[in-house]
């Protein structure tokens, strides 16, 4: 892979960590740079501090710095300040952007290598595994808080329309058929969705086994051209665009701004990331009990559908101090045991079970399952059993996705797709825009990345 310089509390097995002699003068700090927000963010930096109280020579320095997107921008300016963080938490769909980063990462393979650590990744959910590895299987970057999109309702609103509280809509006609009940029942806003361009268009395209780019959503390269403007999409888009005119569905905002449109019981359906299960469980009026969980709805009627959900979320990405500064070997040996200590089970079953996000290693999983945590929490392990839907073997369609400047890329979609849903354009010109505009963007970094 060629690359150039950035320019943008469950029981388990524990894997020993090794606890040496306090280093002379302190602990050696290694900053982690961070984008989750409370209550997560909290969760997040108590790991950490686990770690540190776990061994004495090394300490994790937790900073939350923004949003994912405004704590890439402060990662990109510490790089060239010389100034970066050990670590960042990185998104998902900046995962193609942060491969062409060149000397502005450590990737992980290599950092496990020269430190002698192991991480047996094989161990880790393949959906997971795949988004953040090379196509020979080494790792680029630590897996650590993997969503994946699914479909809460609640269970209140359902009773009210008449409706079964235990019985979700399964498909896209199921969808529109319950939101019409809700609504004639006097319910303002049916159906809302937080991350529209992730659960709309990424998820419906992988589910439908359908190409969101060439060369396999970008990852057999940098030329990879954006595929949207498609039968499904749309008959997808214009289903959104008919149910705005029907009132059955509402614009909830960009990224995550409609998670507290279902939050305060505003919305009786969302489509929305199984990590905000956390935050669903405490707000809700009524709590867990009136939370229903579901998987993605999809179109019946396409051959082969559904199939595997894709993962969301972030994982953490080692990183340089700056273009011309590198990490000493013990700084790099304190990345790699954190990186092992979050490998562990009983650390990625107790962040599964307290917020939502998946247990990322088949060992987790089976831990939490042998608990009885599933049967005591309904509804848990739909994220899960998504993910393996259609037999748990990926396409290039269902791996994920891997295009350079997707981040900005994502903003034209949902600048379009708010045109269309405010009847300011057609479905049609809606996806031509965003291929026409979103092409631009991957030809700019074609052009910066490739050798």
């Amino acid at each position: 892979m060629k690359r150039r310089t950035l320019g943008m509390a469950s029981a388990g097995l524990a894997l020993p960590i090794a606890a040496p002699a306090l280093a002379q003068g302190g602990p050696i700090e290694i900053s982690f740079w961070h984008g989750l927000p409370q209550p997560l963010g909290g969760l997040l930096e108590g790991i950490a501090n686990q770690f540190n109280e776990s061994q004495r020579r090394f300490r994790i320095v937790s900073s939350f710095r923004g949003s994912y997107p405004e704590t890439m921008v402060a990662a990109i300016a510490g790089f060239r300040a010389s100034s970066a963080p050990h670590i960042v938490q990185m998104f998902e769909v900046g995962t193609g952007t942060m491969m062409s980063a060149g000397r502005a990462v450590k990737p992980l393979h290599e950092l496990l290598a020269e430190t002698g650590v192991s991480i047996n990744f094989d161990d880790y959910l393949p959906a997971v595994k795949g988004y953040y590895s090379l196509s020979d299987g080494r790792m680029m970057s630590m897996p650590f808080n993997s969503s994946t999109a699914i479909m809460f309702y609640n269970k209140d609103a359902f009773r009210r329309a008449g409706l079964n509280p235990d019985q979700a809509p399964a498909t896209w006609a199921d969808i529109r058929a319950t939101a019409t009940r809700l609504k004639a029942a006097g319910h303002e806003m049916p159906f809302t969705t937080a991350w529209p361009t992730w659960c709309q268009v990424e998820q419906l395209s992988a589910i439908h086994n359908t190409p969101l780019a060439t060369l396999d959503n970008g990852f057999g390269g940098l030329s990879a051209e954006l595929a949207i403007n498609n039968p499904l999409m749309l008959r997808h888009l214009s289903t959104l665009v008919e149910m705005g005119r029907e009132n059955t569905f509402r614009w909830g905002g960009r990224d995550g701004a409609g998670d507290a449109l279902f939050a305060n019981g505003s919305a009786a359906m969302i489509h929305a990331s199984s990590g905000a299960r956390a935050r669903f469980v405490r707000e809700l009026p009524g709590g867990v009990a009136n939370m229903g969980v579901a998987m993605l709805p999809y179109y019946n009627d396409v051959a082969g559908a559904p199939l595997n959900s894709i993962i969301g979320g972030a994982s953490f990405w080692a990183m340089n101090r700056g273009p011309n500064a590198t990490r000493s070997a013990d700084e790099n040996r304190g990345i790699a045991e954190f990186f092992a200590f979050l490998a562990q089970a009983r650390v990625a079953a107790a962040w599964h079970t307290e917020t939502g996000f998946l247990p990322v290693t088949k060992t987790a999983f089976e831990q939490v399952r042998a608990s009885g945590f599933y049967t005591q929490n309904p509804g848990a392990d739909i994220p899960i059993q998504q993910l393996l839907r259609g037999g748990g073997q990926m396409t290039g369609n269902t791996r994920g996705i891997r295009l350079g400047g997707f981040v900005e890329i994502r903003v034209i979609m949902q600048e379009e797709m708010e045109r269309a849903l405010q009847g300011g354009q057609t479905p049609q010109q809606a996806l031509t825009n965003t291929v026409t505009r979103g092409n631009v963007v991957l030809r700019n970094f074609e052009r910066s990345n490739r050798a």
